[in-house]
């Protein structure tokens, strides 16, 4: 005879569902870290309206950490000054990051010396910033034995690091560069440049004179008006890529046309 079922348990299990995903919503509300609510976290700064999601990676090493304001750190980050917990670094900090800073999901910021991240940079998930290196000098020492060697790390204002990206010592990388998912980075990189691959090369660069070398392939997008509704861009959304391209002539023309008039 088959078992009779129980009515009551998709409800069940519905609440008990929803119960969870309050719940761990809750947690993760009342566990990130912000200047009004550190918790024991002592970083040596915590700009306003930056916040360090939970659950946090691994954080060492506070008091030599400066973050700007409106950063966000996402979940799983690490953030670590010096090379274990509890070292007096003197009194100057070790890793700086610049205001408006976006750290992906499960990166890794390593600052046994000085890392500097300016500011409006934006790192996908699962980047790895170091600036310390194996050494492996002694062929007769176990590798993690042997002493490290550590160079300072900079990255300038502006860049975007793609997902997986690996940023090694000695690393200088300039203004508004494109790191490219999966690149390893070492030594310096210029100004509005795009680099790619292990080890990383520049593959398109910026320059007052010749402008994106080589060309770029796309046209830039065009930002949504102010003031556009939902209607008309669920319209814009239908029209083919040619009649898009020719209105944005359009109105570019418009604007020109305009400013003569002034």
């Amino acid at each position: 005879m088959p078992k009779s079922k129980n009515t009551f348990s998709p409800w069940r299990g519905r609440l008990v569902q929803r119960a969870v995903h309050a719940g761990w919503a809750w947690v993760q509300r009342t566990g990130s870290v912000t200047a009004g609510r550190p918790g024991r976290f002592r970083f040596g700064a915590l700009g306003e309206h930056t916040r360090l999601a939970f659950p946090l990676g691994t954080v060492f090493g506070e008091p030599w950490i400066h973050l700007g304001s409106h950063c966000i750190v996402g979940e799983q980050v690490t953030l670590t000054a010096g090379l274990m917990p509890d070292l007096d670094l003197g009194p100057e900090p070790i890793l700086r990051i610049g205001d408006g800073v976006v750290l992906g999901r499960g990166s890794h910021v390593i600052a046994d010396t000085t890392v500097t991240i300016g500011s409006d940079c934006y790192f996908g998930p699962y980047v790895y910033v170091t600036s310390t290196n194996h050494s492996y000098d002694d062929p007769h020492e176990p590798i993690g034995k042997q002493w490290p060697r550590m160079e300072p790390v900079e990255i300038g204002a502006g860049c975007w690091i793609g997902t997986g990206a690996v940023i090694l010592p000695g690393a200088r990388i300039g203004r508004n560069v494109v790191v490219a998912a999966g690149a390893v980075v070492r030594g310096v990189v210029p100004d509005h440049a795009v680099v790619a691959g292990a080890p990383a090369r520049v593959v398109r660069r910026w320059t007052a004179e010749d402008g994106w070398q080589p060309p770029l392939r796309t046209p830039a997008p065009v930002p949504i008006p102010e003031g556009a509704t939902a209607e008309q861009l669920n319209a814009l959304a239908g029209l083919d890529e040619e009649t898009v391209a020719r209105l944005a002539e359009l109105a570019e023309d418009g604007a020109t046309r305009l400013a003569g008039l002034d």
